[in-house]
């Protein structure tokens, strides 16, 4: 290979890896503007922590972990490579990853990934978990059960072999934290007021709509370094139409939950608009180098469709997910694992039942396993917070401070 040609193509991956960092920045903003102000801190400390934590926990064995070689006849369940990352012979050449990066930008390029599946986790349990609790549960999920999973496909074990497809992790980042984030969520229980007495939901406004809409943008930005960088090269003609797809699914999320928002409510309301963009980004990744445009807004606008639908759903469960989070990267991610098996050049009943097999295979691993995290975590430390910290607020309570110390948001 032209080393001019290997050059560019490690530049355009780690400029990925870049736009994949600046998610967390997306995350944050749109988890603090859609929670209360007096939780702020807290919500910006644990999504500093979840990248810190993320990336060293990774780099000491997760990315082993996620990619450790299966030998052939390995059942391609579970192996590790050993702690920390050495790069190999010809790790720096053309030789490496058909010479579509280096092994150092491998590294880092999945290591960005590795944090998102807690990030989702947060914005979920927003406002009621301890922060030590969270911690715990963060270090464990990111460490090691989102690199086991990650290893059935992208590293090459049993779910690669039968055929399954995720090309950026509708499923293997976006479910995975999804599934994590509803186990959470019902062992947490509301927070205070947002049921009434007969089980109805209430609203909790957000106290910056302006910041969770800078945030989703800000998502969307770096969602070209998710799915493009996702191509694993700069190869011009399908890098360009994964950043095509990619767009349009999330324009038309956009549109269908803006429309179905207001036909059932009457209303056109923002943060719905807001989250069927997100789902609509969510759905296209499990298969945007495989779609066409018009396959990308189908996908899409059936995403923003299942967002409105599926949050009204989680409050008529009594579930409380203060930003959508199960919706939008659990059931989406589900929505855009089973669309390569309708849609794009994979489409066939054969692919759907293998789609399926491995939504339910990495659901039920997921689930249990985020279930005997959490439920070890609230039986011995707790998982939630007193009701007077809730009630006053996490910032003062677990930081000791306040995120807007010159000026007051009243809340009621």
């Amino acid at each position: 290979m032209d080393s001019g040609l290997f050059t560019a193509n490690n530049i355009w991956m780690m400029l990925a890896t870049a736009l994949v960092f600046f998610m967390h920045t997306g995350f944050a903003f749109l988890e603090i503007g859609l929670t209360r102000q007096k939780n702020t801190i807290n919500i910006l400390f644990k999504n500093v922590f979840i990248i810190t934590g993320g990336l060293l926990l990774y780099y000491a064995f997760g990315f082993n972990l996620m990619y450790p070689g299966f030998a052939e006849g390995d059942m391609g369940i579970l192996n590790f490579a050993g702690f920390g990352i050495d790069a190999p012979e010809g790790g720096m050449t053309p030789a490496y990853a058909d010479g579509g990066y280096t092994w150092w930008t491998d590294f880092l390029f999945q290591g960005m990934f590795a944090a998102t599946a807690a990030t989702i986790v947060s914005g979920a349990v927003a406002e009621r978990i301890k922060i030590g609790s969270f911690m715990i549960f963060t270090i464990i999920y990111v460490g090691l059960i989102y690199p086991i999973v990650g290893s059935w496909k992208w590293g090459g074990g049993f779910l690669d072999s039968w055929g399954f497809y995720d090309f950026a992790g509708s499923t293997l980042v976006h479910s995975v934290g999804g599934w994590a984030a509803l186990v959470a969520i019902a062992l947490l229980g509301g927070r205070i007021g947002k049921f009434t007495k007969d089980g109805k939901p209430k609203a909790i406004p957000g106290h910056s709509i302006p910041l969770a809409t800078a945030g989703v943008l800000v998502l969307w930005l770096g969602w070209f370094g998710f799915n493009g960088g996702s191509v694993l090269s700069a190869d011009p003609e399908l890098t360009s139409l994964v950043l095509v797809t990619t767009s349009l699914a999330a324009a038309a999320g956009g549109f269908g939950a803006m429309i179905f928002s207001k036909l059932l409510y009457k209303n056109l309301d923002l943060t719905m608009f807001l989250n069927g963009i997100l789902g609509g980004l969510v759905g296209i990744t499990a298969g945007a180098d495989l779609m066409s445009p018009n396959e990308a807004v189908v996908i899409g606008l059936i995403a923003g469709l299942i967002v409105v639908g599926g949050i009204a759903l989680i409050d008529r469960l009594k579930l409380d997910d203060p930003v959508g989070a199960v919706t939008v990267h659990l059931i989406c991610g589900i929505w855009g694992t089973l669309a390569v098996g309708i849609f794009g050049s994979l489409a066939s009943g054969e692919q759907l039942l293998l789609q399926l097999y491995g939504v339910l295979i990495i659901g039920a691993f997921c689930a249990s396993t985020s279930a005997i995290i959490l439920f070890i975590i609230k039986s011995t430390i707790g998982l939630r917070v007193s009701r007077e910290e809730e009630l006053e607020g996490l910032d003062i309570h677990e930081h000791g401070m306040d995120a807007y110390s010159d000026f007051q948001i009243h809340e009621s």
